[in-house]
């Protein structure tokens, strides 16, 4: 069974919203599914360590989740127009998999949440996937032949997924269509995760 790797942080619940419709697209192409794994919050006292296992939702990713996918879909809120600290911390203590080339050739997505529908979504997009390229990557977008990125009036870029999720005490869901792109993401990440393990 072929594994792709759906890796998030998230702060409200918006990008966990968006991570749980991403899995939902990996696992629509037969023979693929998905494993979804979160990372810690970044502690603001030096060296204290989150529990091994978290309250609630998935377990914590390992540099092993990374190793072992056949593909990566990677999700954070923005943070000024940047991924969230946690998620960087994380990318940060990756380095033994660069070193070996682990990651290397492997397809990768990325997805983002942001309070406003201005709030530098594409700029996170982009943000996540600097390490990723520097990984060897290859970089899966989502094309304008997915209408709903043309038709949607909250969230959806063609670098990625997104979610308009409105500020903490009017927060919305994602939309039908916020909700079809990010499946589509996942879909495409698994398809051709699916496609290179085929022809190597």
């Amino acid at each position: 069974m072929t594994e792709i790797l759906v890796l998030y942080y998230s702060h409200r619940g918006g990008t966990a919203a968006l991570a749980h419709q991403v899995a939902r697209g990996v696992e629509s192409v037969t023979g693929v599914q998905a494993r979804l794994r979160t990372v810690p919050k970044v502690s603001t006292v030096c060296e204290a360590t989150a529990d091994p296992i978290p309250d609630a939702g998935p377990p914590y990713a390992t540099l092993d989740d990374l190793r072992d996918c056949a593909g990566l879909v990677m999700g954070s809120p923005t943070r000024f127009g940047n991924m969230a600290a946690a998620m960087k911390y994380f990318l940060d203590g990756t380095s033994a998999l660069w070193l070996s080339g682990a990651l290397a050739g492997k397809p990768a997505g990325v997805f983002t949440s942001a309070s406003t529908a201005h709030g530098g979504q594409e700029a996170t997009l982009l943000s996540m996937m600097l390490p990723l390229l520097h990984h060897g990557m290859l970089l899966v977008g989502l094309p304008f032949t997915e209408r709903q990125i043309i038709e949607t009036d909250g969230g959806g870029t063609p670098y990625g997924a997104s979610h308009y999720a409105g500020w903490l005490d009017t927060g919305r869901p994602a939309s039908e269509a916020e909700q079809q792109l990010a499946q589509s993401l996942g879909k495409r990440v698994a398809d051709i995760a699916q496609r290179l393990q085929t022809v190597s």
